[in-house]
């Protein structure tokens, strides 16, 4: 198995809510995979600076977001962390649209897992503001 066929890898792993830390450190991987299957020219470059930015940004907010020092911080860092999932899509589907890679076919996958993410994103912000009565 190549680099980027091991990076855009095609199994799916089931996770437990408590793993979502795990799951968005092995979707900034696969992200990561991504960008280095870019062209190596302009285009690519600056797609891969900008996907691999926003790809690994989620897992790093959400980190920070687990010592949160008020529910409003936690909800701030939330909405960045689904500010930059979003944000991914948008470059997945450019990729995808844009035939960047040999295995554009495969980032169904990560543009699926990437829908999850954003789901369960909304769902936390959601809940979180029903505890705190914001809007």
């Amino acid at each position: 198995m190549n680099e980027e066929q091991d990076m855009l890898r095609t199994d799916t792993v089931a996770h437990k809510p408590a793993d979502l830390q795990q799951r968005l450190v092995e979707f900034a991987v696969r992200v990561i995979g991504v960008g280095t299957a870019l062209p190596a020219n302009k285009v690519g470059a600056h797609i891969a600076s900008q996907i691999v930015r926003a790809g690994t940004s989620p897992a790093a907010n959400y980190a920070e977001a687990q010592s949160a020092e008020a529910r409003a911080d936690f909800i701030h860092k939330i909405k960045i962390c689904l500010k930059e999932l979003r944000e991914t899509h948008v470059w997945l589907q450019i990729i995808a649209a844009a035939a960047l890679i040999k295995t554009a076919s495969k980032l169904a996958l990560l543009l699926d897992e990437c829908n999850q993410l954003i789901a369960i994103f909304v769902s936390s912000i959601n809940t979180a503001r029903r505890k705190t009565g914001a809007a």
